[in-house]
């Protein structure tokens, strides 16, 4: 009869190691906490867990309904789904729908140069947990993410796309795959920063394209695409109409903040 005693003895010292390394790995991650105790990704205050300290929380303005169905503007009071702005009627995007998960103030701001200029890359998780929340209705269903691109000029000063990184996020905690290299910028623009509506649309006009190899990528695809901030829209309109072009089906967008200039009334 064969000897049991070998793997009996085997399957004990492996679960005797594993509840060691577990052991171990618990006093590692306590001693590190200790050493280097989370930081408020705002203020860089001291927090419990992950995310933002009570006073910089209570200073973001998040953007839940009732809201434009269209642009994902604020309304003063709620008229019932599916209703409407009037930017929305008188200007309609090229792209279908569009989410934020928080308005574009003081808090926001420091967030978003924090990612966009400082390397804060510890910022794009927590800001892009918010996104998938906010955009969950627009995520559903999604085929594909996109990024809005840098110009590869830019990217090698910056070392990595801001949106990119939301873009990651984003993908892995709402299951709907990225493609960070579908659309491109084909032309260098000037900083948006400072320039009027009309002069951010000339700006932006035929600076993104869908290459012919990557077209199959994009064709009849349901896509949200995705950008740090949304300010007069410019930037992701011209993205779109680049995406639709090569025939994707639909194209919805989701940032991390929106300017909002006031709450908008229904029609």
């Amino acid at each position: 009869m064969p000897d049991q005693t070998a793997p009996t003895v085997a399957r004990r010292m492996r679960a005797a190691f594993g509840a060691c390394g577990a052991v171990m790995a618990g006093v590692a991650r306590w001693t590190l906490d200790i050493a280097l105790p989370t930081l408020c990704v705002s203020c860089r205050a001291p927090v419990a867990g992950e995310g933002v300290c009570a006073a910089c929380w209570a200073k973001l303005s998040f953007i839940a309904p009732p809201f434009c169905e269209r642009l994902g503007i604020p309304f003063v009071y709620d008229p019932g789904p599916g209703i409407l702005s009037m930017a929305a009627i008188a200007d309609p995007p090229a792209y279908h729908r569009a989410r934020a998960a928080v308005r574009y103030d003081d808090v926001a701001r420091s967030l978003v140069h924090g990612l966009k200029y400082q390397d804060r890359t510890d910022l794009a998780p927590p800001l892009g947990r918010w996104m998938a929340r906010a955009g969950k209705d627009i995520l559903d269903g999604a085929d594909l993410i996109v990024p809005v691109p840098l110009h590869w000029r830019r990217g090698w000063s910056r070392r990595y796309n801001q949106s990119g990184a939301l873009a990651t996020v984003v993908g892995r905690l709402s299951r709907v795959p990225v493609n960070g290299q579908a659309l491109k910028r084909v032309r260098s623009t000037q900083q948006q920063v400072g320039l009027s509506r009309t002069e951010r649309a000339r700006n932006v006009q035929g600076a993104f394209s869908v290459a012919t190899e990557r077209r199959a990528d994009v064709q009849g695809r349901r896509i949200v695409l995705i950008d740090d901030v949304l300010t007069s829209g410019a930037t992701v309109d011209a993205c779109a109409r680049a995406l639709l072009r090569a025939k994707a089906a639909n194209v919805d967008v989701l940032v991390f903040a929106r300017v909002v200039e006031g709450a908008q009334n229904p029609i």
